[in-house]
């Protein structure tokens, strides 16, 4: 009679390794420290970030804490194609810091939650490097996360990101887009790309209606990249030409609204900042898109209306000023190394964009 095996399943049976995850956690707390500055207390086995706010905030009257949490959308699968996983973390910041620098809040720490079916170390450390890179670009510090191995749930080889930012803005100085009214100018600040929105839309068009490959090169429609290399080029950073801007006028607020030009574009981001009785109207002339939305257009026969739903076309925050700012505040934004562009004003209406 044969010997019944009495061996339990264990955790790594099941697809998680305890000790990888473990050394990983190790290994990524020297990259988070290069995030840190004299107010993060570093607490490396504990179980929250610890961030001091006496020194910070004394600067402040009245202090609030502003925060924001986002992802970064099915752009990960490019990742996924391309085998670059450097730069989505630098998108995971932006799309969480871009969001409160609109309201004029200064960006203090972030918390990453970077799940997959199984830890691989090397992309992982890929996606963490992109992380601490978009933290120094914001000036925050990352001070905690969470990675979890969750085996059966991500296709292998597959993870998934999002963000968690908390920053803090002055009471009197929260920029609402209250003082909006006709006749102020509409002032753009260029995107990087489609940065980190619409992907679904642009993998239907290049990848299911036009068959193409992320290695392809896109050099018949004029731009010296690959495919993959274009669409996974990250979301830009607004946060340190922003604050130089606000810094600079510390008595005034000379930026009226901000927003952020993510999923739903310039017609559905802009009117979240406009008061009753306004409108904005866009002069399409007056920038220039990337190519790269000229290409989606044309494979997928996209119509511009379509388009300007769902992209930015070319124009990644947008901030809005009195007319007599104009002047200084493009001299500020081209003093940061942003430059600005005008491409509208706002007009009586039932808040809405006009693009013309």
């Amino acid at each position: 009679m044969k010997k019944k095996n009495t061996k339990g399943i264990s955790y790594r049976d099941a697809g998680v390794d305890i000790d990888t995850k473990g050394q990983f956690t190790t290994d990524i707390y020297s990259k988070m420290r290069t995030t840190f500055s004299p107010r993060v207390i570093e607490n490396p086995d504990g179980f929250g970030g610890l961030f001091a706010l006496n020194s910070r905030l004394k600067k402040y009257r009245q202090p609030v804490l502003v925060s924001s949490t986002d992802g970064v959308g099915t752009k990960l699968k490019i990742a996924f194609m391309t085998g670059k996983h450097d730069s989505i973390g630098i998108d995971l910041v932006a799309m969480c810091v871009n969001d409160i620098i609109v309201l004029g809040a200064e960006p203090l720490f972030l918390l990453d939650y970077l799940a997959s079916s199984k830890i691989v170390p090397k992309v992982l450390h890929e996606v963490l490097d992109g992380i601490v890179e978009g933290c120094r670009q914001a000036g925050c510090a990352l001070i905690g996360g969470e990675t979890p191995e969750m085996p059966g749930f991500y296709h292998e080889g597959e993870y998934d990101i999002a963000g968690f930012v908390v920053g803090v803005v002055e009471k009197d100085k929260i920029i609402n887009g209250k003082t909006i009214k006709s006749g102020d100018v509409v002032i753009g600040l260029s995107s990087g790309g489609i940065h980190s929105n619409g992907f679904s839309l642009v993998r239907k068009t290049f990848f299911d209606k036009a068959k193409m490959k992320a290695t392809q090169k896109l050099t018949k429609y004029g731009l010296n990249t690959t495919l993959g290399e274009e669409l996974i080029k990250p979301t830009k950073i607004y946060v340190e030409p922003v604050l130089k801007v606000l810094s600079k006028h510390k008595t005034k607020k000379i930026i009226k609204g901000m927003a952020h030009i993510t999923g739903g574009g310039l017609v559905e981001n802009i009117p979240r900042i406009l008061p009753e009785g306004c409108a904005v109207t866009l002069e399409r002339s007056k920038w220039n898109v990337p190519e790269i939305f000229n290409i989606i257009q044309n494979i997928g026969n996209i119509d511009n209306q379509e388009m300007f739903h769902v992209f930015n076309m070319g124009i990644g925050m947008v901030l809005i000023v009195s007319k007599s700012d104009v002047k200084t505040v493009l001299s500020d934004l081209e003093k940061a190394k942003e430059p600005g562009t005008i491409i509208g004003e706002v007009i009586k209406g039932d808040r809405i964009v006009h693009i013309v």
